[in-house]
């Protein structure tokens, strides 16, 4: 069973498996880079990485604070080999109750058209299309999902 723990943005283990979850999204977006401003230790509040049994990191997801009670979820990621065993649920739900301890009642976040699996896991966890926000303007490749946390 994978467990989960807080870390930094710049923790050598997080930077690894972010870099590795630009390096696919570029792959699917013909080498399109992300929208908006990328996150940095300066501006994520949050930071979930998650373990296999062996204590080898698997997956991460942070949290960069928006203001007026929301935060955007940035770089859900799980490694290929321990992808469909339920890890990215795992630090979705740690994602949200951290952000509900913040006071962050709402989160956003971006995505794109060749990412149905993070569609998928937000979709079926109640986030519904949204409007653009913040530094991600009107993105028109990006689609924009939120939901409200009680």
């Amino acid at each position: 069973m994978p467990t989960i723990s807080s870390a930094a943005w710049d923790d050598p283990e997080v930077a690894r498996l972010t870099t590795e979850q630009q390096a696919e999204l570029r792959a699917r977006y013909d080498g399109a880079g992300e929208s908006g401003r990328p996150p940095s230790a300066s501006d994520v509040a949050v930071v979930l990485l998650a373990r296999d049994d062996a204590g080898t990191p698997i997956g991460c997801g942070a949290l960069r604070p928006l203001g007026d009670g929301e935060a955007e979820l940035k770089r859900i990621y799980v490694v290929p080999a321990a992808r469909r065993r339920g890890v990215s649920k795992l630090l979705l739900a740690g994602l949200e109750v951290e952000a509900l301890s913040r006071g962050w009642t709402t989160r956003r976040l971006q995505t794109g058209p060749r990412q149905p699996e993070a569609v998928g896991l937000h979709t079926r966890a109640g986030y519904e299309p949204a409007a653009a926000f913040g530094h991600h303007g009107d993105d028109q490749d990006s689609l924009f999902l939120a939901r409200g946390l009680t």
